[in-house]
């Protein structure tokens, strides 16, 4: 983030704080509770967000040199992703050109030759079959005509996207909004993964979304965990295009005020969480970011998984962040995952047995919770749906 955007945060910040304001969105918001509950609705959103639309599976860190690779489901389809000899990125649908069966089983790794598991066709780490065990006797093919199929895979900002349509493109930099570049220079890169999650949960992906859109709730939900570190109901906002930037006002913010504004830093002051439509919360701190990408089980309204990862990537000398927290960065970062888990998610999956019950038509959305109105407006006019309806306020 540019240092000027920095200093424009940290101020506004400040200002919320000290007249005890925050973002507002203006009007408040009726979502209705079919958009969690509805099955067209989750068939839609499963086929334009997850199958048709570009998704962020991880950052160029994860695939930190040639012959780095890999693999995810979470499109519904077995996907192997690698970096080349030459150290370009690549995706594939991870399937034997032969017979069908998963070629790589492994989670990640590095390898020069991915070798089916039934036969052995081998493919490298570009996609071409390079190998047919006893091929005189199997029978003479075109070996490129059998590599694996690609998927579109660009990176970019050191994110790294694939779209598990093989025929579809995308122009990531329009996607973003104008994000990107400030995206890059947090240098995601350089992150290493250190950590990592998998949390399922009886509920709409959504609603796990939805968690990370306002902290009105600090102050209850997380009044023994977040709440002493932060102030609640207090944030700066800003959208570009279908995504956000949403800053978390941290208590350290008031230690700031007597040092001259040279030497401020944004995470000094608060905690920067990068929505990345549809799907993707990237939550940075002091050692680097949190990755939590949420997913619908296929087309099933009513269960979602979310995978949390951890990447180390120091952003100031270790003396400095050790003087606000004496756990390693790992288990910090493992401990605000569990707050997520344990409290966020909890309290969305009882939401979502609400939503089932049918107590209601609709949920309220206030002003003070704009990324809300972003996150449903956003997914709505992606599906070609009226965008929700306002509720007036009381006389």
């Amino acid at each position: 983030m540019k240092k000027d955007e920095q200093d424009r945060v940290i101020r506004l910040l400040m200002d919320h704080v000290d007249h005890d304001t925050n973002v507002d969105a203006g009007t408040m918001l009726k979502n209705p509770v079919s958009s969690y509950t509805d099955a067209d609705v989750a068939r839609r959103e499963w086929q334009h967000f997850f199958q048709d639309y570009p998704q962020m599976l991880g950052f160029s860190g994860d695939l930190p040199e040639p012959g780095s690779f890999f693999t995810s489901e979470d499109l519904g389809k077995p996907i192997l992703c690698t970096r080349d000899k030459d150290g370009e990125f690549r995706a594939f649908l991870n399937v034997c050109r032969h017979r069908g069966a998963v070629v790589e089983h492994e989670k990640r790794g590095r390898k020069t030759v991915f070798s089916c598991p039934f036969h052995a066709w081998g493919y490298s780490a570009a996609g071409d079959l390079v190998a047919v065990p006893k091929a005189s006797h199997f029978g003479e093919i075109d070996k490129s005509c059998f590599g694996l199929v690609a998927l579109p895979a660009v990176e970019r900002h050191g994110l790294l996207w694939v779209c598990a349509n093989p025929d579809t493109s995308f122009d990531i930099d329009e996607m973003l909004g104008g994000l990107g570049a400030e995206l890059a220079e947090w240098d995601f890169t350089s992150a290493t993964r250190e950590w990592e999650a998998t949390y399922d949960t009886a509920m709409n992906w959504k609603l796990a979304i939805d968690t990370f859109g306002e902290t009105y709730h600090f102050d209850t939900l997380h009044k023994d965990t977040l709440a002493p570190g932060f102030y609640g109901n207090c944030q700066a906002y800003d959208t570009y295009a279908r995504n956000h930037r949403m800053v978390l006002c941290h208590r350290g913010i008031d230690r700031m005020r007597d040092v001259p504004p040279e030497f401020w830093h944004v995470l000094f002051a608060g905690i920067p969480v990068y929505y990345i439509f549809p799907n993707v919360q990237i939550i940075l701190g002091m050692n680097g970011p949190t990755l939590v990408r949420v997913y619908p089980r296929g087309e099933n309204p009513n269960d979602s998984y979310s995978e949390v990862a951890f990447y180390r990537k120091d952003y100031f000398p270790p003396e400095i962040t050790e003087q606000r927290d004496t756990r390693s960065p790992t288990e910090r970062a493992a401990g605000f995952a569990s707050v997520i888990q344990s409290e966020d998610y909890w309290v969305a999956a009882s939401a979502h047995k609400g939503a089932l019950s049918k107590a209601q038509d609709f949920v309220v959305f206030g002003r003070n919770e704009p990324a809300l109105h972003h996150y449903h407006n956003t997914y709505r006019e992606a599906l070609g749906m009226p965008p929700l309806e306002t509720l007036e306020a009381a006389s």
